[in-house]
């Protein structure tokens, strides 16, 4: 059980295996419900589109199908996970917290989102921060090769 809490340099790139565990449980969730709702609302839709859904739409139903590689590939489809954790905090900042703050988030429209996106603290926690630093932030500038030496130049 101990193990699990311990990073895993050979297999995990460093990752604890609980993490890599939490993250492919946290792809195929996404692939169910956010795949669920995407393509069943695109695959009934009658009549023309309005073109602002349509896109929110094609863009989740795109994210739940790259979601599904994530349970396969955890570390390499992080930005995944990272791109839904920043759309949600976002959200929740600008468009729940003034209603919460107001006393109005109650029976609002934004209410059921909210709900589903109170799960967000807990996945900042289970994400491999030091994974994401030393892989998306630590390496800004991009490689460039060493050439060898030429030898009796």
């Amino acid at each position: 059980m101990t193990n699990v809490l311990k990073p895993d340099y050979d297999r995990y790139e460093g990752v604890r295996p609980l993490q890599i565990w939490f993250l492919r449980t946290l792809y195929l969730l996404m692939f169910l419900f956010v795949g669920f709702d995407s393509w069943s609302a695109i695959l009934r839709h009658q009549g023309p589109w309005d073109p602002m859904r349509a896109a929110a739409l094609c863009m989740f139903a795109s994210y739940s199908f790259l979601a599904i590689l994530g349970v396969f590939y955890p570390l390499r489809m992080l930005p995944i996970v990272l791109f839904m954790l920043t759309y949600k905090t976002l959200w929740l900042i600008v468009v729940a917290l003034p209603l919460w703050s107001a006393g109005t988030m109650a029976g609002s429209p934004a209410a059921p989102m909210a709900r589903i996106f109170r799960w967000v603290p807990i996945m900042f926690l289970a994400m491999p921060w030091k994974y994401v630093f030393e892989r998306y932030v630590a390496r800004v500038r991009p490689h460039t090769p060493q050439l060898p030496a030429q030898a009796g130049g």
